[in-house]
């Protein structure tokens, strides 16, 4: 009787161990693309950062109470020193506002002006569902030219290689405060795939028209006590 010289086993094996090879390989090229690409972009220390337009928060999660979580109250103080320092004339509030029970941005909105920042210098972007759709709707719908993206030093590469790929004149600031959960870090390095995918995509205008979808909700939803000119498309923050 033949005997194959592999195993249907030994076969499954090899397969498993290429394939784990091939993600571990896309994982590192993406990670270095993306830091190489941003990393002459980002500062920590506030005096060095170049004036912009308008101070760019990504949105992050929301306590069941209402309240900031700490990965996101780390990013607002950060964008409230830089605007206390006179490094950005505005602030641009990106999040996920895509149902009635969940708000990303409202909440950070009323702990800016709570903090002293005007009405007049906050905007609110209620579509920025995820880092690639806050950056396209920060050019495309807010007219934004020039930026400083206020995050955590895991996210600030990728924040900036995308806004410095849609055309944005972009820098990063990191709000690191303290120790993260090594997830966020994890989680980054998939997401740094996700964002090759995502420009493939855009290639192909796929997310370019999701990214717009939500534009008349931007408009409609803004905050309560605000005249909705203020958050419309027809501002320029350049």
């Amino acid at each position: 009787m033949f005997t194959p010289p592999y195993s249907w086993k030994k076969v499954s094996t090899l397969a498993t161990i290429c394939l784990l090879g091939m993600c571990f390989v896309l994982l590192a090229l993406s990670f270095l693309l993306i830091s190489l690409q941003s990393q002459d972009h980002i500062y920590n220390d506030l005096a060095l950062v170049p004036h912009t337009s308008v101070a760019l928060i990504p949105g992050a999660a929301i306590l069941l109470d209402g309240s900031l979580s700490p990965v996101l109250k780390d990013r607002v103080d950060a964008a409230l020193r830089l605007y206390q320092a006179g490094k950005a004339d505005n602030i641009l509030v990106s999040g996920d506002n895509g149902t009635t029970t969940y708000n990303e941005v409202n909440p950070v909105r009323i702990y800016l002006v709570e903090s002293g920042v005007p009405f007049e210098h906050i905007y609110l972007d209620h579509a920025g569902f995820d880092t690639y759709s806050s950056m396209y709707r920060a050019k495309e719908i807010f007219r934004v030219g020039s930026t400083t993206i206020v995050t955590q030093s895991f996210h600030v590469p990728r924040a900036v290689y995308l806004a410095r790929h849609v055309g944005i004149i972009a820098y990063g600031y990191n709000a690191d405060e303290g120790h993260y959960l090594m997830k966020n870090y994890i989680r980054e390095w998939f997401a740094d795939v996700k964002t090759l995918l995502d420009l493939l995509r855009e290639s192909r205008g796929i997310l370019v028209t999701r990214s717009l979808f939500h534009s008349k909700y931007e408009i409609c939803s803004v905050c309560e006590n605000k005249n909705a000119e203020e958050n419309s498309v027809q501002h320029h923050l350049i």
